[in-house]
């Protein structure tokens, strides 16, 4: 006998959890557009460039690249937010 014909759309779980693991994958290329980002300012006429604007800058894009990435990987970590295709693969093994 033949298997059925995987469905055409994934569920909601499993859909939500490839999207998750997207986004993981652009955080680094994110946070390297956020970091060059104080390259781009310009300082004002007759004014030096701000050193601690700037470092104030990229200390909360750190923290919150941070926090973001251990938001993602607990998420990811989660066995219930994976698919039952995965948990059924898990328990064949």
């Amino acid at each position: 006998m033949s298997k059925p014909p995987a469905p055409m759309f994934l569920e909601r779980r499993l859909y939500r959890r490839r999207r998750m693991m997207d986004a993981a994958r652009l955080l680094p290329l994110i946070g390297l557009l956020l970091f060059l980002v104080p390259l781009l300012w310009a300082p004002r006429p007759g004014e030096g460039a701000s050193t601690a604007h700037g470092m104030i800058y990229l200390f909360t894009i750190w923290a919150l690249l941070i926090a973001i990435s251990a938001f993602l990987s607990r998420w990811l970590a989660d066995p219930r937010s994976e698919g039952p295709d995965t948990q059924q693969n898990k328990a064949d093994k």
